[in-house]
Formats: C-alpha cells, sequence, structure tokens
C-alpha cells in the first residue's frame, strides 16, 4: 500500500521575540499558519527504511541518513520499515519550516499505517522547534520556543497567498544572533486576523541586513497591493495576503515577469 502526503509550507503570520530563557532560548510568541501546498512525500512498507530526494531543492539536502526526514523514522517504532520518496518542492533555509513540514508529513504518516507512540508529542519536540505544529499544520499559537501550541481560529482560513524567494538560503541561527535584543511586546489581543495585520515579525529586520535581497522581495510583494506583506520565520521568503485568489494571481504573473529568476509558491491558507 502507498501513502501520500503533503507537507504543508509554514509561514509565520506573525513572530514576536521576547524575553531570553534560562536555557538560552528566545522565549517566542507566534501566530502558525500553513499554505495549502509543499513538498510531497510518498511511501510503501520495505524491510527497512530508507529515503529518496527529488524535485527542484532535493539536490540542496544533506546526506540522506542525516536527513531530518530520517531521524524523524528513527523516532518513531514500528515493526517495519518505510521507503520514502521526498519530493522537495520548497527551498532550503527559506522560513518555511520545510524540514519541520516534512517531519509532520511522517508522522501523519506512520498515524495512518501504525498509529502513533502515546509520547508523539516529546518525541515531535526533540525533532524541532515547528514540528509539533507542523503536525497539526493549521493555524495555531506556539509560545515558548514554538512547541507550546494553543487552538486558534479559523479567521484567516482560505486568504489568498503568495510566497516568493530569492533563492538565497538563510540560516537561523545568524539571524538571531542579529536581532537587537529589545522586547517590542507580546502579540496583540483578538481573533488571528487582527493579530496578523497588527503583530510584526520582529526578525525581518535582522535578517535583512545579513540578506538585502529580502528588502527588494517586501517591496515587490507591497507594489501589488495585498492587504498584508511580511516575512516568514528568519527568512528569506516572504509571503503577500491578498483579498480575492484572483488579486494573487495577477499580483504572481506580475512578479514572475519582472523577476523570473524568483521562487514562488500561490496558495490559500489551510
Amino acid at each position: 500500500m502507498t501513502i501520500a502526503e503533503t507537507a504543508f509550507a509554514k509561514i509565520n503570520l506573525a513572530l514576536h521575540v521576547r524575553r531570553r530563557r534560562e536555557d538560552g532560548y528566545r522565549e517566542l510568541e507566534t501566530l502558525f499558519a500553513f499554505v495549502d501546498g509543499g513538498d510531497r512525500l510518498t511511501a510503501h512498507s520495505a524491510e527497512r527504511d530508507s529515503l529518496v530526494t527529488v524535485g527542484e531543492f532535493g539536490v540542496a539536502l544533506d546526506s540522506p541518513f542525516d536527513n531530518i526526514v530520517m531521524k524523524a523514522l528513527s523516532a518513531l517504532p514500528r515493526p517495519d520499515g518505510l521507503e520514502v520518496t521526498l519530493e522537495k518542492n520548497l527551498p532550503v533555509a527559506a522560513g518555511l519550516g520545510g524540514g519541520s513540514a516534512d517531519v509532520g508529513a511522517i508522522f501523519r504518516m506512520v498515524e495512518q499505517s501504525h498509529g502513533l507512540p502515546d509520547d508523539w508529542q516529546a518525541r515531535a519536540a526533540k525533532l524541532g522547534a515547528d514540528v509539533p505544529a507542523c503536525i497539526e499544520s493549521r493555524t495555531c499559537l506556539g509560545r515558548g520556543t514554538g512547541t507550546e501550541l494553543e487552538p486558534a481560529d479559523g479567521a484567516m482560513a482560505n486568504t489568498p497567498v503568495l510566497l516568493v524567494n530569492t533563492r538565497t538560503p538563510l540560516a537561523t541561527g545568524p539571524v538571531f544572533k542579529a536581532w537587537d535584543g529589545i522586547d517590542r511586546g507580546p502579540l496583540p489581543d483578538g481573533d488571528t486576523l487582527r493579530m496578523t495585520v497588527e503583530g510584526r515579525n520582529d526578525l525581518e529586520a535582522p535578517a535583512i541586513s545579513l540578506c538585502p535581497p529580502i528588502a527588494g522581495v517586501l517591496a515587490a510583494l507591497r507594489g501589488t497591493s495585498p492587504f498584508l506583506a511580511r516575512m516568514s520565520g528568519s527568512g528569506a521568503t516572504c509571503f503577500a495576503l491578498y483579498d480575492s485568489n484572483s488579486a494573487r494571481d495577477e499580483a504572481a504573473a506580475r512578479l514572475a515577469a519582472d523577476h523570473p529568476d524568483w521562487w514562488q509558491m500561490r496558495g490559500n491558507l489551510r
């Protein structure tokens, strides 16, 4: 039997960096959302686990044995293995939770075929701060390092979204290091629409200082009249939200004509 799952692209509609924790990490407040497209994983039963990567960004991944997908498979006990093919459609080191989204898809695949262990949440958190949110792949609030999740309303569901990346990878560590350390306050109260519009991404400025083309992407997106354009996560992908699919599609066509070398993906929030 073949199992297939989409690893839905994660975006941070808002990302507020707060106080430094005793463990050295920063306290975060973020509004996770997921686009209805991303990487694609297919798998079938085998004697042992294996991974093949294909797709535009497949060559950017490390050795399959070091890949986070293989680590996820090793973290989930099963009576047999899975031969996994990962079609890598999302850019790597792009603020889209690509690796975490892939892990989320693996957890859902194993749940379908064998069920998950009782402590699956703890196993997920050990694989990455975004992994617990990516397993559900629904809009939610993340606190702590991002693993403490709270349900969110569906006010943003089906919102048209355009993702754009200059194909320049940007590692998370240096972006946090470049942050100025100023706590600019919590997420606003209200529904997810208000949190999104009145929120911010505190990593946007440090990311631009390390990767100036991000500013050009944001300017280009804002020139297409979205109701919001912002960077996702630690970058370098930016997103724009529109009032209609037609407005999003017109923006995508315009940016493709003006910047044919940029990666883009259009979709709707789940």
